[in-house]
């Protein structure tokens, strides 16, 4: 079978035209929002997202609800305790996405512990399922992905601002705090969208894969913003195909396209840069 009649295969399924319209849109949003986390130094905030994610999700298959009513309202809440913690003398970053990641993480654990006969819906919570997401998950994907890339869209330069150098923007009167909350919202947003299909152990991915590849080859911040977007996408979709045609987990096969992508910069830029590392 040629590689267009596979693809034309997948697509003759409802289940996949819904994976795949949610996953490219997460994979747009993960990619612009991964740029500025990782630059920001955030880039695990995602991971502390999705263990939280996997609690909520977990207590709405205890309580027969619907997931993302409940995962939704608990994430963005987790990321704006992780901003304050983070804010904290007290506790720095990497303590406080710790602290946060563990936390839900075990909360999930323990509720699925007491309860039977969830093993299948766990699984395909922590690892991901083609299955999982349903049409109204697909609308809901849609409506909110146009959401969060018209407002990081709107918001570009003070975001750019707040990324680079917040002092700065600080004493241009940028609310810098207005804008750091709206990317912790954005990025939560984001984690509980990709999660169904994703898994909460390999969402993060999305954020960081197309963001540190980018970075490999390119410097201005639009460029990186352009390339990550690319490489978020099309390595979402080859790892779809990838999915579908070895009868693989979505989350695990489209992380290992990244990884290739990742590997593959790196020595593109190793070779650019004359042996040099930077």
């Amino acid at each position: 079978m040629g590689l267009f009649d596979m693809i034309a295969e997948m697509l003759s399924f409802a289940f996949m035209v819904r994976a795949i319209v949610v996953g490219l849109l997460v994979s747009l949003c993960a990619a612009l929002l991964g740029v500025n986390l990782v630059l920001k130094r955030y880039a695990m905030i995602g991971t502390a997202l999705s263990h939280v994610g996997f609690a909520a999700l977990a207590v709405a298959g205890v309580i027969d609800f619907v997931p993302s009513n409940i995962a939704l309202p608990v994430v963005v809440l987790a990321a704006f305790l992780l901003l304050r913690l983070n804010e904290s003398s007290k506790v720095n970053g990497d303590t406080a996405v710790a602290l946060i990641s563990t936390s839900g993480l075990a909360i999930g654990v323990i509720v699925t512990s007491v309860t039977t006969g969830l093993t299948l819906h766990i699984c395909n919570v922590l690892f991901g399922s083609i299955f999982a997401v349903t049409q109204a998950d697909m609308l809901l994907s849609i409506a909110l992905s146009v959401v969060v890339l018209g407002l990081f869209v709107l918001f570009y330069k003070q975001l750019f601002a707040v990324t680079y150098d917040e002092n700065f923007a600080k004493a241009t009167g940028t609310k810098v705090e207005v804008y750091k909350s709206l990317l912790a919202v954005l990025t939560a947003v984001t984690v509980v969208l990709g999660m169904s299909l994703m898994g909460a152990m390999f969402i993060t991915a999305l954020t960081l894969f197309p963001a540190i590849s980018a970075m490999r080859l390119f410097k201005r911040f639009l460029s990186v913003v352009i390339a990550a977007e690319v490489i978020g996408v099309s390595a979402f979709f080859i790892g779809m195909i990838i999915s579908f045609w070895q009868d693989l987990p979505p989350g695990s096969s489209v992380v290992g396209v990244n990884l290739v992508v990742f590997v593959v910069f790196s020595g593109v830029s190793f070779i650019r840069n004359g042996g040099v590392r930077r």
